[in-house]
């Protein structure tokens, strides 16, 4: 697996409104976990939509592997121009920090926002150019916005080799309980991380 499509709940989701959150260590760390071995077995590229959320998080992990895989290399492709420039000015701030960083940053569509169809096309080629998806996601906690690309990526994965991974509430949650008792603090309660 050359390229692997890394994505997730957007923060609102897990109810996480700020970088300050205990949870999002968390989720990188959960992250960077699944993505050594892949990198180990020659995984070359990162590639995000570039939300909010699991995707900008999974770019800072990326970025952080770089230090001891410099052969990896991490891209945002956004489904429009300017996705952020609705947001709250310090997430504005975080994901034009995390655009600097990527090796590549994108738009499928050169317009600003005009509908729905420039998110099935941003991730229509997502899954064209990944080999493989990463998902942060937990069915048993109820359907979010992560679901469709999930559909997607199981219907690729019916007709061809596509790889779906998925990192669930109990794996996040393990690996709270497993740093919490090497003395990690991050200052996230052992049974509830973040809500999903």
């Amino acid at each position: 697996m050359k390229n692997l499509l890394v994505t997730g709940y957007r923060a609102h989701e897990l109810n996480i409104f700020n970088q300050k959150h205990e949870g999002i260590a968390y989720i990188k760390q959960a992250v960077t976990n699944k993505l050594i071995p892949l990198i180990e077995e020659g995984l070359e590229w990162v590639i995000t939509p570039g939300q909010y959320g699991v995707d900008l998080w999974a770019c800072e992990a990326a970025i952080d592997l770089r230090r001891r895989y410099p052969q990896l290399k991490c891209s945002i492709l956004a489904a429009y121009a300017n996705p952020e420039e609705n947001w709250k000015e310090d997430k504005q701030d975080y994901f034009r920090q995390m655009t600097e960083q990527v090796d590549y940053y994108g738009a499928v569509s050169k317009q600003p926002y005009s509908g729905v169809w420039q998110l099935t096309a941003r991730d229509d080629m997502l899954l064209r150019k990944s080999d493989g998806l990463l998902l942060v996601y937990d069915e048993d906690a109820g359907e979010a916005s992560p679901k469709f690309i999930k559909q997607k990526a199981l219907k690729k994965q019916e007709k061809e080799d596509y790889p779906v991974l998925i990192i669930t509430a109990e794996d996040i949650e393990s690996l709270v309980n497993e740093r919490q008792a090497e003395g990690f603090e991050a200052g996230a309660p052992a049974d509830d991380p973040y809500e999903w």
